[in-house]
């Protein structure tokens, strides 16, 4: 198949697998168990402090990074839902204007947040005032340095940066997102630098996840978890483009409950595009995680492990092309997971040249060995034969 099919067969027929296989994996759920509570018309909120911050957020925030629908936005606030996050480069920038325009008087009453990845100085500066101008404000509640994943990543200047913008008023409280916290810990604990830690979070995840936070939690650091549903994808509505492998109905409310149900989290920033998912995730503040929500996880995990990355960090440096193994994999989650195909072109499109360069078909073996079983090779060539 060419590259160029291969694109097209995943925008028209949104990855269709051989669906038989992933249906049978299905039967083990019983639908009276697993079917969705009905919603109260005033959702019970859960508020719970951010660290140090003082902040009350909603234990469920919203990620803003796939919104595109306004209304969704202007709904879960007017619900009560009081923390938003978004980011400088998220849909070329065209998000955080979108967040303005659904917020609009309400920014007063709600917890805002962007992040950039800009590695300088200079450039984190421009960065905040441009953010700042899009988001209508004169401030942000929390301004993340964006998607650091090793201590060499964050220099002083960058968190000068921030101190500058602190005592400028542009933002209240400096904050690091990251894909690595168990590597980023004990650094960041000794730095002392950030009042907010965002991180990958979700019940696929090695102990030692649990471990990280709990430590920078325990200095007043305030956690916040993203990539809370491993992946997954509820079940399609018409329309929707991803891959059965990464469904199970269910699974997805009762991966945010599992992480709202675990000590030291303070607040989640799911991803919601319509007025279902917001639904959905309002439950997870008042319904307890249970027997059966584990049940679901167990099974799902299952079903996704040969695909899912794990964020473990044991692949870091193992290939012998110097491909970024796991970021590619966060990558293709995008496009399989989420159903966001420009989004991952876009992602892996900034990834160093090489990584459009090399085919891991030429290799004759895998140097990468995923501890969690995750096919490397197939799930590489796979971003490869998409976006390369």
């Amino acid at each position: 198949m060419s590259i160029k099919s291969s694109r097209r067969a995943f925008l028209s027929a949104g990855l269709m697998l051989p669906v038989a296989g992933a249906a049978a994996n299905l039967d083990f759920l019983n639908p009276e168990k697993s079917a969705p509570s009905k919603i109260a018309k005033t959702p019970k909120l859960d508020h719970r402090t951010l660290g140090k911050t003082g902040l009350k957020v909603t234990s469920v925030g919203f990620g803003c990074m796939i919104t595109s629908d306004p209304s969704v936005i202007t709904r879960a606030a007017d619900i009560g839902i009081n923390y938003f996050d978004t980011a400088r480069g998220y849909q070329h920038g065209n998000n955080e204007r979108m967040v303005a325009a659904a917020l609009g008087a309400k920014r007063k009453n709600v917890i805002l947040s962007t992040k950039s990845a800009t590695d300088n100085k200079a450039g984190l500066l421009k960065d905040l005032d441009t953010s700042l101008s899009e988001l209508k404000t004169d401030y942000v509640d929390i301004w993340y340095l964006h998607a650091k994943d090793t201590p060499a990543a964050i220099h002083d200047d960058m968190i000068e940066a921030q101190q500058i913008a602190k005592q400028q008023g542009k933002i209240r409280f400096a904050g690091m997102s990251t894909h690595a916290l168990p590597k980023l810990a004990p650094w960041t604990i000794d730095k002392k630098a950030f009042d907010v830690v965002l991180t990958v979070y979700n019940f696929t995840m090695d102990p030692k996840a649990d471990e990280a936070i709990a430590a920078v939690a325990k200095t007043g650091t305030g956690i916040v978890a993203m990539k809370i549903m491993a992946g997954g994808a509820r079940t399609r509505r018409p329309g929707e483009r991803v891959d059965p492998r990464m469904e199970r109905e269910g699974a997805m409310l009762s991966a945010l409950k599992w992480v709202l149900h675990k000590p030291n989290i303070h607040t989640t920033i799911p991803s919601m595009t319509d007025m279902d998912q917001l639904d959905e995730n309002l439950l997870a503040m008042s319904e307890k995680f249970m027997p059966a929500d584990q049940k679901i996880l167990a099974a799902h995990l299952e079903q996704i492990a040969p695909y899912y990355c794990r964020f473990c960090g044991e692949c870091d440096g193992a290939c012998r092309k110097g491909l970024e193994v796991a970021n590619t994999l966060r990558i293709l989650t995008y496009a399989e997971g989420y159903g966001q195909f420009a989004l991952a072109r876009e992602r892996f499109n900034e990834l160093p040249v090489h990584h459009a360069a090399v085919r891991c078909g030429e290799c004759t073996e895998c140097t990468v060995k995923c501890p969690h079983g995750v096919r490397i090779a197939e799930r590489i060539s796979r971003a490869q034969e998409l976006f390369a």
